[in-house]
């Protein structure tokens, strides 16, 4: 496959927290040029036979994803999985086991906007919810802009949703070596999601990038709608450094709310291995 394929391998359907249907979503990556697609849907691979199949119906060619949760040194990152054997009981039993608590989590949630003027909360991301094993704090986002109480999601998030703000509930999500070992034993690659967007130290960093490639992990997202030119100058360097593949993917949720659209990235740079490389033989 060519360095520069306009591949998408990132990107959520309204199985996770995306608003369009996985369907729609091969139907926009398709009309926008991308070359190679994956829905990498949060904890969940319940949409997958139907983006495979949307797919295959648009001449799209296709890899299965998923995007775990991983809870790293209190931190919560995300490891991506692409082009795994989705009906994988252990990942399905694994996923499972990480989607459990959410409903918890946001009823919590929900208490703690009310304490801050929001009432309803909770009953009101639900309408939002399309799998609601999934309820999320982007579900309560679009409830509180819906409501009135912010112009746009990312106020939200910097208001009310983020760590350390009032609707902010953590949670413990999967182990890094459980999310790694699930993808890999499903015989797919694991990446380290987005790594721009967490608040690690260096040394921090440092252990996670050390522990996933002892673990297995295999790739990193270089190019993604949530890093700039100087994130993507920087985990190029760390795919040399750690010896690992670079991945790409807008991470679209939306069309009014996703800072990047599908297929509408920048390229990887030149002098890194792109992760398709190694998954040309699962492709679909």
């Amino acid at each position: 496959m060519d360095h520069l394929l306009n591949a998408d391998l990132h990107s959520h359907s309204l199985v996770s927290d995306g608003t369009l249907a996985p369907e729609a979503l091969a139907q926009r990556a398709k009309a926008n040029g991308v070359g190679l697609w994956a829905l990498t849907d949060h904890d969940e691979i319940g949409g997958s036979e139907r983006a495979l199949q949307a797919a295959r119906a648009v001449g799209l060619p296709c890899l299965t994803g998923v995007e775990i949760s991983v809870t790293f040194i209190g931190v919560t990152v995300h490891i991506v999985g692409l082009g795994f054997d989705h009906r994988d009981p252990v990942l399905a039993e694994g996923l499972h086991r990480t989607r459990s608590g959410r409903e918890r989590r946001a009823r919590e949630m929900g208490d703690e906007l009310a304490r801050v003027g929001i009432p309803g909360a909770f009953e009101g991301a639900m309408k939002f919810v399309d799998n609601p094993e999934l309820i999320s704090r982007t579900h309560f986002a679009r409830y509180i802009v819906e409501a009135g109480h912010c112009k746009d999601t990312y106020e939200v998030f910097r208001k009310y949703l983020a760590d350390g703000k009032p609707g902010y509930v953590p949670h413990q999500w999967a182990a890094l070596r459980d999310a790694v070992g699930w993808i890999t034993g499903a015989g797919g690659v694991a990446v380290i999601a987005h790594p721009g967007r967490y608040k690690l130290s260096t040394n921090e960093e440092f252990a996670l990038f050390s522990e996933f490639k002892a673990l297995g992990g295999q790739a990193v997202e270089v190019v993604t709608g949530a890093h700039g030119q100087a994130d993507v100058v920087k985990y190029a360097e760390f795919c040399r450094e750690f010896d690992l593949m670079a991945s790409r993917g807008s991470d679209f949720h939306s069309p009014e709310e996703s800072h990047c659209d599908l297929g509408r990235l920048p390229d990887l740079p030149g002098h890194i291995t792109p992760v398709w490389t190694a998954l040309e033989s699962r492709v679909q």
